[in-house]
């Protein structure tokens, strides 16, 4: 097989995405049906994949019922499990629909029954449910806030658990039956927590944390939230680790960053290029790290070691962020890679690839981007200047200006970025 450096970068992708395959995870992690009704309930970008999973493996002869809302274009054709589609990243009134639907259902399950919940990354917009004060409105503002400061996901989803009627273990408390939540993680450390603002899992946060992440990044919210976050009335608490509400809850992750990167380093292993994990819970801001990974990939360019060097791939995800002060289009997948492309200047046989396993880097319609050792001079000849790309967040119009995006459509699963530097 003779193949390029893209071929190589394109194909790693393709096998990291694989093992997160829901229609190959979900029937692997299904329990047995239980004496009653089985009601699915889910939300993410990866939900309908799930959906269909759990239908295709789920016995004809067993009663089987949900409700589960993806982004919208992410749906699948299920027979048994209504798929509802709803907006992401600012959440909408479809999704505030699904919530009310997906509670009012949850509502009507005994302890005979079972609640089995499919939940991965976008599961926080797509669930917008506001507890009583507050409006959707004043989520749809304070979530474009989160969005455009900087804040880690963490911190974005302290503050999303504390103003829904549903996240933050609220949906396993408002169940009588038995809860199973099987979770894609798309988030460092994989905290159950912090997968769509975990509606089935304790919350080891506070209203008071939140109010701190509001102060910290300065965000403009509502006085209805201040007071709301402010007050020491405990019905605005989300229920804490070791609350009796989750006896009868478990969540199982069973896709995570780690086993697609261990999945991209076997392929590039048959390839017969060594690779190095750099690591799954990569956070900060995309254009420093980027800073960070090009220096070492030049040290390695100029003093190899004995099992670190070329040819080598230097494979990493998690989630980077973005400070969004210009006007341009772009996810934090083509700002890493316009960062990573102007700090490393042109050095020779380097390559990179930077893409979201959601095939959505951000809000645009590219899953990412490619850079090669060329890639500057094809800038220089189309008169465009890399640095003033960057500067206005424009990170999307360089690389398709260039030719470079990279256009999968949904993959129907997320376990967050995926940035691999191919050094030849």
């Amino acid at each position: 097989m003779n193949l390029n450096p893209q071929d190589y970068l394109l194909h790693s992708f393709t096998a990291a995405v694989k093992a997160a395959d829901p229609l190959h995870l979900v029937p692997q992690h299904l329990p047995s049906p239980p004496k009653g009704r089985t009601f699915i309930v889910g939300a993410g970008k990866a939900s309908a994949a799930m959906a269909l999973a759990t239908e295709n493996a789920w016995p004809q002869d067993m009663p089987l019922e949900g409700i589960v809302v993806t982004r919208y274009g992410h749906a699948l054709p299920t027979q048994r499990i209504k798929i509802i589609e709803a907006s992401h990243p600012i959440p909408d009134s479809d999704g505030e629909h699904a919530s009310k639907q997906i509670m009012s259902a949850i509502r009507t399950l005994h302890a005979e029954d079972l609640l089995l919940c499919l939940w991965s990354g976008g599961g926080s917009s797509l669930l917008p449910l506001p507890i009583p004060g507050i409006t959707l409105q004043d989520l749809q503002h304070i979530t474009h806030q989160l969005l455009s400061c900087g804040a880690n996901i963490q911190e974005i989803n302290t503050v999303r658990k504390h103003l829904s009627a549903i996240q933050g273990g609220r949906l396993a408390a408002a169940c009588k039956a038995p809860v199973l939540s099987l979770i894609i993680s798309d988030v460092t450390g994989d905290a159950a927590t912090h997968i769509a603002s975990g509606p089935c899992a304790p919350d080891p946060t506070t209203c008071a944390d939140a109010l701190a992440v509001i102060d910290r990044y300065d965000l403009e919210v509502s006085s209805s939230i201040r007071e709301i976050l402010s007050t020491s009335n405990t019905a605005n608490e989300t229920p804490k680790p070791g609350d009796a509400v989750f006896n009868h809850v478990k969540n199982q992750v069973i896709a995570t960053a780690r086993q697609s990167l261990n999945a991209a380093a076997q392929y590039f292993h048959s390839m017969g290029i060594h690779s190095l994990i750099l690591g799954d819970t990569v956070t900060g801001e995309a254009r420093e790290i980027a800073k960070s990974y090009a220096a070492l990939a030049r040290e390695i360019r100029l003093h190899p070691q004995q099992n670190i060097k070329a040819p080598i791939a230097l494979l990493s995800g998690g989630e980077t962020s973005v400070t969004i002060k210009g006007h341009g289009r772009g996810g934090r997948n083509t700002e890493f890679l316009l960062s990573l492309l102007i700090a490393l200047d042109g050095i020779e046989n380097v390559y990179a690839l930077a893409c979201d396993t959601d095939g959505i880097d951000g809000s645009e319609d590219n899953a990412g981007a490619i850079i090669t050792p060329d890639s500057l001079t094809k800038a220089q000849q189309q008169k465009l200047n890399p640095a003033s790309f960057l500067f206005n967040n424009d990170a999307y119009t360089f690389f398709a200006r260039l030719n470079d995006l990279v256009v999968t459509g949904s993959t129907y699963t997320n376990v967050n970025d995926y940035r691999a530097i191919l050094l030849l």
